[in-house]
């Protein structure tokens, strides 16, 4: 039965190490030298701000190309910019929408202090592609067979002013209009709020209910998320559109690649929405009866340097009031992936947070994240400011928590190596005989009152707790950008102490984590405390080697709670064995028949050997 023993160690390791190689992304190659480093990417910087400031309008299309209702001199663009507590706003009349959202409370991953006329542009993270698209636009096909977009349409502000500043309750309402040739008008409404993140998007249709086909329009998203962390890998693994509809979440992800994903959902949608690692675009709509389906499509581009990007649009398939005014309205969310924010909007937001595990797993996964990890990672900090110690203070929780599974894992494992001696002279005696071989031990093992899964079942049992942990600390934007200590600048990055300069083969990786080189140090002096059988001896180093090449890429906020929770096992193992309760090997009285599965496989290899010799 060692084997099967030996067998289970070693499949526990392949999954839990399969899992975390398909989970985790690859880092783009380093540069050798930072100053370069950072005066290309200072360069690229300045180079991407001047084609955007240099980026041609679109042209306004000719009267003939939008028909006789729809037929305007373009006018001057003009751009107003609104500012509340947590983000400035720019709106453009080229369109009547949003075509810039900067968040003031979180910075570009690569920010100097410079001496700009606008300073948010170069220090706080911007979220919506302009350059690449449109949001916000309506789509739709006149009853002259043209295609019309508000993107190619000049608007008229309501208000003159160009710097509108918010706070508080205050609240703000910018409509843009743009008046048809019937004596109509679309109408864009947004509402700005002093102290949230979300705006009322409101648009209003008159005197174009038998001019639009079908009296069906799209509400257009084509300009996705930009990327806006260091490593475009790791954003692009968190990236995705989804879908909330009857109560489930759909979620599209762009194939690698290159290739383009296209879903069209019919029916009432609650939400649409796009999102990258931590931030996203959210569009729900008030009444969904209104809502005829959406259409998603994703795709992903190779980026310089080994990165990716991944871009989404989505158009909310819209019906109008058979009525002379139609007015529908939305709510547009544009800021970070938080849990306590979704929650409170109370329209499934928070299922847009993905805590990780496998899909039978999470079920089981998702509850210990969300009401038990969370929760107190939360409350911790309202004590402890530094998330590093916030980690170190979780992480003694957690072990203290699953203290009575890995005790009873430890004593497992203590009477599993005193009854070696005996396993020997069983595998001596009947070396020639495998099948009497097994049932020899299984009887061993009944005799002295030994699982011999004893020592995996905890293990196995605290996995859902692991993946939930590992989810957590992928997501939680809490750790952004938040320093430790000595070098660990930032707990959701890889803290790296050394650029190799190439990428070593099979890990992928080029660089060296400090706490990864230290998780893999605990690892291999908790393997030795408890590894004691000859024939497991090259887990006791396979597997701290394996870890540590897998977890360099990991953010350090990650690595650190494995590092510790490391340290207090073998404190755990190093008590347990000098001071705990000293294990006694004597056999049990009257000793149960064992009758699980793998004691019936080995009454029926016994058998079939029977039969065997018979013939």
């Amino acid at each position: 039965m060692e084997k099967q023993t030996t067998i289970a160690f070693v499949l526990i390791g392949v999954i839990l190490m399969a899992w975390l190689y398909l989970n985790t992304p690859t880092t783009p190659p380093a540069k050798q030298k930072k100053q370069e480093i950072v005066k290309q990417e200072q360069t690229q910087k300045v180079d991407e701000a001047k084609k955007e400031e240099t980026k041609e309008i679109p042209v306004q299309k000719d009267s003939a190309s939008l028909g006789s209702f729809f037929s305007s001199k373009p006018l001057a663009e003009k751009t107003i910019v609104v500012e509340n507590d947590e983000a400035i706003i720019e709106l453009s009349t080229k369109g009547g929408k949003i075509t810039k959202y900067f968040l003031k409370k979180y910075n570009n991953w690569q920010y100097k202090k410079t001496s700009t006329e606008k300073p948010y542009y170069e220090k706080n993270v911007q979220l919506l592609n302009y350059s690449r698209g449109s949001s916000f636009d309506l789509a739709f096909i006149t009853s002259e067979g043209k295609a019309v977009s508000t993107a190619d349409l000049s608007f008229t502000p309501s208000v003159t002013a160009t710097d509108l500043k918010l706070t508080g309750n205050d609240s703000l309402t910018i409509s843009f209009v743009y008046n048809t040739k019937n004596n109509g008008y679309i109408k864009k409404n947004f509402t700005f709020y002093g102290s949230r993140y979300d705006t009322r998007f409101t648009v209003e249709f008159s005197k174009l209910n038998s001019i639009i086909i079908n009296g069906m329009y799209d509400v257009v998203w084509n300009s996705g998320l930009r990327f806006v962390e260091e490593n475009s890998v790791d954003e692009a693994a968190a990236a995705n559109a989804s879908v909330f509809s009857g109560g489930e979440q759909i979620i599209v992800d762009a194939p690698s690649g290159g290739e383009k994903t296209e879903k069209d959902f019919g029916g009432k949608i609650d939400w649409v929405t796009i999102r990258n690692k931590y931030f996203a675009a959210i569009i729900a709509p008030e009444n969904s009866d209104n809502v005829e389906g959406v259409y998603i499509q994703g795709n992903s581009h190779h980026w310089q340097n080994g990165g990716i990007r991944e871009y989404y649009s989505a158009r909310l398939k819209m019906k109008m009031n058979n009525t002379e005014n139609s007015t529908e309205s939305f709510l547009i969310y544009l800021g970070p992936v938080s849990y306590d924010l979704f929650k409170n909007y109370g329209k499934n937001f928070d299922k847009i947070i993905d805590f990780g595990g496998f899909i039978g797993l999470k079920i089981i996964v998702r509850p210990i994240a969300e009401y038990l990890m969370l929760p107190l990672f939360k409350f911790l900090h309202l004590f402890i400011p530094n998330y590093g110690f916030v980690i170190i203070v979780f992480s003694l929780i957690i072990k203290l928590v699953t203290y009575p599974l890995t005790k009873s894992s430890m004593h497992s494992m203590k009477k599993m190596q005193m009854l070696q001696p005996k396993i020997a002279e069983i595998k001596e005696k009947f070396k020639d005989d495998p099948t009497k071989l097994n049932k020899e031990t299984m009887k061993l093992y009944s005799t002295y009152g030994i699982n011999p899964a004893g020592g995996c079942l905890p293990m196995l049992l605290q996995m859902p707790i692991f993946i939930a942990l590992w989810g957590l600390f992928q997501t939680a934007i809490e750790l952004r950008q938040q320093p430790f200590m000595l070098w660990i600048h930032d707990l959701s990055k890889p803290d790296i102490i050394y650029h190799l300069g190439f990428k070593l083969p099979l890990f992928g990786i080029d660089q060296i984590s400090g706490l990864a080189l230290l998780m893999g140090v605990t690892t291999f002096v908790q393997q030795k405390q408890t590894v004691k059988d000859p024939s497991q001896q090259a887990m006791v180093y396979v597997m701290p080697i394996m870890l540590t090449f897998l977890f360099m890429s990991f953010p350090s906020g990650l690595n650190l709670y494995y590092f510790l929770f490391n340290l207090f096992s073998i404190a755990q193992q190093y008590y347990v064995t000098n001071y705990g309760k000293q294990e006694i090997l004597e056999p049990v009285k009257n000793p149960k028949k064992k009758s699980g599965f793998m004691q019936r496989m080995l009454e029926t290899a016994e058998q079939n050997a029977k039969v065997k010799n018979k013939k």
